[in-house]
């Protein structure tokens, strides 16, 4: 989905409201218009991710994602699954067990400190994915690693790290 044409209509309706101005009102307009254009792209991500979010609440186990695929973002839809295959009764495997940890998503609110909110955006900007995508797999990662990672140490000479 292309947002180009949101964020220069944006500008575009800026411009006009400036036109009474004259043509100072204008230049500081067109200035500010350009200025704005990532803070109006982010503003239409946040809506976008947030409208996902409330149409995957309503789904019954599907899922609505925004992606970001350079500055476009995309929308991925993820079907619920049609129910158990197998009918195993050893209990669901580690694949299976995040597949079933998928199949509901709720709410939160998560406050961070403004630094490391840019800095988490600023990731999930590069990693081309939505924040809420980019904080969900940075929380499937550190759950993975907390269970599957035991720090050591060894007397005499020290010796210290992670091993998986």
């Amino acid at each position: 989905m292309d947002i180009s044409g949101y964020v220069e209509r944006l500008r575009a309706d800026l411009v006009a409201a400036a036109a009474s101005g004259g043509a100072a009102m204008v230049d500081a307009a067109e200035r500010l218009g350009t200025t704005l254009d990532a803070a109006a792209r982010m503003a239409l991500l946040e809506a976008l991710s947030d409208a996902a979010a409330e149409i995957s609440a309503d789904l019954d186990g599907g899922l609505v994602e925004v992606r970001l695929r350079g500055r476009d973002p995309e929308f991925v839809v993820t079907s619920s699954p049609a129910g158990p295959a197998g009918g195993s009764d050893t209990g669901p495997d580690a694949g299976e067990e995040e597949a079933l940890d998928d199949s509901v998503t709720v709410r939160i609110t998560l406050r961070l400190p403004e630094g490391l909110k840019q800095r988490v955006e600023e990731a999930a900007n590069r990693s081309r994915q939505s924040l809420n995508t980019w904080l969900v797999e940075a929380a499937r990662a550190a759950t993975r690693e907390a269970t599957a990672t035991r720090e050591w140490r060894m007397g005499g000479q020290r010796l210290s790290g992670w091993v998986r």
